[in-house]
């Protein structure tokens, strides 16, 4: 209460996509504040989104800057005159200025000329062609050329910062953010996107791995460390021995699989259960998985 007040800081959700979502970012606290506060249109509230998925099986998602030189050798290969000016910005000042450069000029793209352009990379890509085929003449096509596209096995985590562009293409995962509704779409999306305020919160750095594995911390519990306050993610896996969790606050408790007695309730796969801030640790026992929202205010 006294941090948050009386709303809970996070938001979690078990998250199913079957085709690519947005490549967003997302502001950090002080900016959330200050626009919200001057009545900008892309934010709702004076809260910054900071994001972490833990895949529950293989997951596929964009995270990240990758080497502005990676990117501007891939887009050379495709032969497509257009793409030159982009291709010299990828290979022109600091590595910031590089990423800046290309991001603004593709972003930027004449509208009329945008179809004509993702058409031709999608015939000359096979990444691309998979996403022009949901979104047809979208910048974003080109856009996630230059996103480290990552490929997650089970238990496998992105994290994503304020600023950093992202996105979902297909899988299953458990996500966990801070909560807000700011959200600064960069493509493939038919939602409105935002170019100078995408722009200014980006953080236009490069992403060696972006992959984030998990940390025993507990018999049978395993976390992923992060650098917030709003919240914590953990996964208990209970087979017969039973299974303390973290306690720290409010919490939500999610069955993904099997049947877990919690004591007071069992809970099946699919289904959660809200625990008060006030309430003891739970003691996980059966036969499944459960993962668990919490906050962070007292991890080290």
């Amino acid at each position: 209460m006294t941090e948050f007040g009386v709303r809970l800081p996070y938001l979690f959700k078990l998250l199913a996509a079957d085709a690519p979502l947005s490549i967003q970012a997302h502001p950090d606290a002080v900016r959330a504040a200050e626009a919200n506060a001057a009545g900008h249109p892309s934010y709702s509230d004076p809260y910054h989104k900071p994001e972490l998925l833990v895949a529950v099986g293989e997951f596929e998602g964009l995270c990240g800057f990758r080497d502005p030189a990676a990117s501007a050798d891939l887009l050379e290969s495709l032969g497509i005159d257009q793409l030159k000016p982009v291709v010299v910005a990828l290979r022109t000042g600091s590595a910031e200025q590089r990423l800046r450069g290309a991001v603004e000029l593709v972003m930027s793209w004449p509208v009329e000329d945008r179809a004509e352009l993702v058409a031709a990379v999608a015939r000359a890509d096979p990444f691309a062609a998979e996403l022009a085929a949901h979104y047809p003449g979208d910048v974003g096509v080109v856009v996630a050329l230059l996103l480290n596209r990552v490929r997650l096995g089970a238990d496998d985590a992105v994290w994503m910062p304020a600023g950093n562009l992202h996105a979902y293409l297909r899988g299953v995962g458990m996500e966990i953010m801070a909560a807000s509704d700011n959200v600064l779409r960069g493509g493939l999306t038919p939602k409105r996107v935002d170019v100078p305020e995408l722009l200014r919160v980006l953080r236009f750095e490069v992403l060696p791995d972006p992959v984030v594995r998990p940390v025993p911390v507990a018999p049978g519990v395993l976390t992923w460390p992060v650098p917030v306050r709003e919240f914590a993610l953990y996964k208990a896996t209970v087979s017969g021995t039973p299974v303390v969790l973290p306690a720290d606050g409010p919490r939500i408790v999610f069955c993904l699989r099997g049947v877990v007695d919690l004591g007071p309730l069992d809970l099946a796969g699919g289904q959660a259960a809200l625990v008060g801030a006030g309430e003891p640790a739970v003691t996980c026992r059966g036969d499944g998985v459960v993962f668990q929202a919490d906050t962070a205010l007292h991890r080290p």
